[in-house]
């Protein structure tokens, strides 16, 4: 006996989760997972304050870029929300009134969680892809890593990897250098004897 084709999700779905759920609708599924750990949003507001002064306000590198900190993304029929999501000035402009952003930033960051690294690194990423999106950041607070991937003819390639304190120069901030411990949840002191 045929299984009958399951119904997609549409926003309404969204909309009836309880206000601790993040919901995002991805080739008609509806994915739904709890708001981040510390650990998680720790990682994402530093590396946010990070490229904020340089390259949102022109601090101490070339200015230029919109940072929004898990905006919902409504690229074409898929509703994503990326932990950090960055537009080129001149792209969101005029800016955004909605609760939701249809210009498909031109850098984002996945802060990966063990409930959600799979559907990160497969699906949004595919959406991510057909949406134009030109470069990827994959930040794992556990393992301390940070992957950058480049869209290239359409294909995502790892440009370059970070572990623990490297230094970071990475496309497409690469006018400023941090270091990656930065993003990590400071350990206790052992300097203290």
């Amino acid at each position: 006996m045929r299984q009958p084709k399951a119904r997609e999700a549409t926003y309404a779905d969204i909309e009836a989760l309880p206000p601790n759920m993040v919901g995002e609708i991805i080739f008609g599924v509806l994915h739904a997972h709890p708001r981040p750990t510390p650990r998680h949003g720790v990682a994402a507001g530093e590396l946010q304050a990070e490229l904020a002064l340089p390259f949102g306000r022109g601090r101490g590198g070339p200015g230029g870029w919109i940072f929004i900190v898990e905006p919902e993304l409504h690229l074409g029929p898929d509703v994503v929300v990326p932990d950090i999501g960055g537009w080129r000035r001149e792209r969101l402009t005029p800016f955004p009134e909605t609760a939701f952003i249809e210009t498909p930033p031109d850098w984002l960051c996945e802060v990966l969680s063990p409930s959600t690294q799979q559907i990160d690194r497969t699906d949004k990423l595919a959406v991510y892809a057909a949406a134009g999106v030109g470069f990827c950041w994959y930040v794992d607070p556990i393992a301390k890593t940070l992957e950058v991937l480049a869209l290239t003819d359409g294909k995502w390639l790892l440009a370059a990897t970070f572990k623990d304190d490297d230094p970071v120069t990475a496309q497409p901030f690469e006018a400023h250098t941090f270091p990656l411990d930065v993003l990590w949840v400071p350990g206790p002191e052992t300097h203290n004897k």
